[in-house]
C-alpha cells in the first residue's frame, strides 16, 4: 500500500511513529500536510492537489492527524479522498461528530452510555439553574473548542462559577457545564480503540494541585487493566460515533465509568511509551485488513495487494 499520513508536522511522536509502522510492514508512507491540499468539484472528476501537484490516485489509505484548529479545512480534504474512495482510518462525519463536544454527547447519552452530568445554555440568565442541573458546584466548565485541558476550568463555589459562566458568556463562547465527579481524584482513563477492540489503555494522574489530568498540562501515565464495563463502554462509544480510530477518555465514578471525551487523532507517545504496545502497528494492521477486504472486490487491486505484500 501507498499510505499518506495527513499531519501538519512531520517531527511529531504520533506522525513520525505512524510513518515507521507502516514502512516497517513493508509499505511506502508519506506525511502529508492536509493545510496545504486543495480540492477540484467536478462531474465524475474529483481532484485533489498538493504543492501544485494531483495527487489523486497516488495513495490507497490516508490516516488523519487533524488539528482541532483546523477540523473543518481537514475534514474537507478526508472527504475528498473519500469521493476518491481511498481507505481512511477515520471517515470525516465521524471525526466532525467527535470534534462537536456537545453533539458528541449528545450522540452517547442517546445511547444509553454513562456521562457526567452535563448542561449548556446561550444566556447568562439560565446561569443559576444550569448550576442546580449538574449539582451545584463544584462543577467543571468547558469551552466547545478546547483542546488538551485548555478551556476547562474547576468552579469551587457557586459563586465562583457564577462569575466564570458570565465572563465566558460576555466573550461570546460557548461553553459546557459538568458535574465534578470527586471520587475520580484527578485521575481518569484513557481506552484506545483500533477496530473495534481496546489495544491499550491507561491510567493520567493530574499533577499536585491540578485537577486536570492531561498529560500536556503535567499528567503522569500508567498501564492499567480495564474492567468488563469500562471495556464496554470505550468500544460503544467508538462504534456510536463511527470512528474507527480513538482514545476514549473516561472518569472513574460510583455510578461506573463516565466519558469525558473521545478524541479522534489521540496521541501516540503517552499510551506506547506507559503500556509498552505498538498502537501504531495496530492502526497499519487495521488498514491492511481493510485494503485486502477492498481488493478481494477488484482483481486489478488483489493483484497489486499481492505485490505490495512481498515488499
Amino acid at each position: 500500500m501507498k499510505i499518506a499520513v495527513l499531519s501538519t508536522n512531520k517531527k511529531l511522536y504520533s506522525t513520525q511513529r505512524l510513518v515507521e509502522a507502516a514502512i516497517s510492514r513493508g509499505h511506502t508512507c508519506e506525511v502529508v500536510d492536509h493545510r496545504k491540499c486543495y480540492v477540484g468539484i467536478e462531474q465524475d472528476k474529483p481532484s485533489l492537489h498538493y504543492k501544485g501537484l494531483d495527487i489523486a490516485g497516488d495513495y490507497d489509505a490516508i490516516i488523519p492527524r487533524i488539528g482541532s484548529s483546523v477540523t473543518f479545512y481537514g475534514t474537507a480534504i478526508v472527504r475528498q479522498f473519500e469521493v476518491m474512495n481511498v481507505i481512511t482510518a477515520n471517515p470525516s462525519q465521524a471525526i466532525m461528530r467527535s470534534r462537536d463536544k456537545l453533539r458528541c454527547m449528545q450522540i452517547l447519552s442517546g445511547a444509553g452510555l454513562g456521562l457526567p452530568i452535563t448542561g449548556f445554555a446561550r444566556s447568562a440568565s439560565d446561569v443559576e439553574d444550569l448550576i442546580k442541573m449538574v449539582g451545584g458546584a463544584p462543577l467543571v466548565i468547558k469551552l466547545l473548542e478546547g483542546t488538551q485541558g485548555i478551556g476547562v476550568v474547576l468552579a469551587e463555589t457557586k459563586k465562583a462559577a457564577s462569575s466564570v459562566i458570565e465572563a465566558f458568556y460576555g466573550l461570546g463562547n460557548n461553553i459546557l457545564i459538568q458535574e465534578y465527579i470527586k471520587e475520580a481524584k484527578g485521575t481518569d482513563i484513557r481506552a484506545f480503540v483500533v477496530n473495534g477492540k481496546v489495544v491499550g489503555a491507561i491510567k493520567r494522574t493530574a499533577k499536585e494541585g491540578e485537577f486536570r489530568s492531561n498529560l500536556h498540562r503535567g499528567g503522569t501515565a500508567e498501564v492499567i487493566r480495564l474492567n468488563k464495563k469500562e471495556k464496554e463502554t470505550a468500544i460503544a462509544a467508538a462504534k456510536k460515533l463511527g470512528l474507527t480510530v480513538c482514545g476514549v477518555d473516561m472518569l472513574p465514578s460510583s455510578r461506573g465509568p463516565l466519558i469525558l471525551e473521545v478524541n479522534s487523532s489521540p496521541g501516540l507517545e503517552g499510551i506506547e511509551k506507559a503500556t509498552g504496545k505498538d498502537i501504531a502497528k495496530e492502526i497499519i494492521m487495521y488498514l491492511e485488513k481493510e485494503y485486502e477486504t477492498k481488493a478481494a472486490k477488484s482483481p486489478t487491486k488483489k493483484r497489486r495487494s499481492r505485490a505490495s505484500s512481498k515488499l
